[in-house]
């Protein structure tokens, strides 16, 4: 007969509470009471790492289907399991001001004993960036990221992290799920002209409307507006300027969430805009838990070198500058414009922004 369920067996706590092994406490150390608040700060941090690669798999495998109903519980689920990633960050944060409570001085007497491993040989924080969108060619420093050798990772953290950086993002298939929007189809159209899609009836108005919003000083954003959605660069944009403004996103699905936030209030978008502003706030969220981080480990070790070889809290400071995902959603209300002078949609669509699949 099957034994009864038991709390500390279905939770196996025999074994996580026995994962704590301060190496202060071992013998001939002397034994630094803090250790023990530190290693249980960061299996808490890899126990909800866990969580959020399983919430970020769940929305992969919805924006991997060819065609997601509106109509179907597909998308509300996805974007439920996405707010609960910012929940878990929020709680993440709040966790560093647990740590906060270990003065600099606790820190120092058992900090040299975890030489050369740090925080940045968590492999599922790595995998959770990956998932996310963030591009190696893209992270600051780059080179740290790559490597096996004293302070780098595992050869099998470094299999696994290669691993999930070779699968299709979940921002590649946000992009591919953006692209399937119907909206600027011909038979919604039917005066639609053959020429440039930056002539189609809808942004060519939009255009217009855009450019006569802006002031003198912001003249310029129209040249942003045209290479952003139309890839169409200007003369007077700089290269840098030009690759400041390449998106992660293509055109054509940067003009559907462009569409998307000017719409939202039409049922068929409530589900997709709060998708899209949900992964902006996963970026904040983020960005918040870097730059605690970053304050934590200046007022831990000052500009010290970190315990993995890298420069500590200046690494720290650059990737909390450079790597956002999400920057292109977050900067489209940069082309926004108000809402009483939103183009007068043609009825054939109106109808159809009814549920339907894409």
């Amino acid at each position: 007969m099957k034994d009864a369920m038991y709390y500390g067996t279905y939770l196996q706590l025999e074994k996580v509470l026995d994962a704590q092994h301060p190496v202060s406490f071992e013998k001939g150390n002397e034994p630094a009471h803090d250790e023990m608040l530190f290693i249980i700060i960061h299996q808490a941090y890899e126990l909800w790492f866990k969580q959020i690669l399983f919430e970020l798999d769940y929305a992969k495998s919805i924006f991997s289907k060819e065609k997601i109903n509106d109509n179907s519980e597909d998308l509300n689920l996805v974007r439920h399991r996405l707010h609960r990633v910012i929940s878990i960050m929020q709680l993440l944060n709040q966790q560093v001001g647990i740590l906060d409570t270990m003065t600099p001085l606790d820190f120092l007497e058992f900090r040299n004993l975890l030489i050369p491993s740090s925080g940045f040989q968590s492999k599922q924080f790595r995998q959770i960036e990956a998932t996310l969108g963030l591009q190696l060619e893209k992270r600051h420093q780059a080179d740290y990221y790559k490597r096996t050798n004293e302070g780098g990772f595992t050869q099998k953290d470094y299999n696994d992290i290669s691993s999930t950086e070779e699968q299709k993002t979940l921002l590649q298939l946000v992009n591919d799920w953006l692209e399937r929007m119907p909206f600027f189809d011909e038979r919604f159209w039917p005066d639609k002209k053959d020429a440039s899609f930056a002539e189609h009836p809808f942004w060519f108005n939009y255009r217009n409307i855009y450019i006569h919003g802006l002031t003198e000083r912001e003249a310029a954003k129209i040249h942003d507006f045209d290479f952003v959605f139309f890839e169409q660069p200007h003369p007077q944009l700089s290269v840098e300027q030009t690759s400041s403004l390449r998106s992660n996103f293509s055109p054509k699905a940067m003009r559907a969430a462009l569409f998307i936030m000017l719409y939202r209030d039409f049922p068929v978008f409530h589900s997709s805009y709060q998708i899209l502003n949900t992964l902006i706030e996963i970026d904040h969220a983020m960005s918040s838990w870097r730059h605690n981080h970053f304050i934590m480990v200046r007022r831990m070790i000052g500009m010290r070198i970190g315990t993995g070889n890298t420069s500590g809290a200046g690494y720290l400071e650059g990737a909390l500058s450079k790597h956002y995902v999400y920057k292109d959603l977050a900067g489209l209300s940069t082309y926004l414009i108000e809402r009483k002078k939103l183009p007068t949609l043609p009825e054939e669509l109106i109808r159809h922004l009814g549920f339907a699949a894409y």
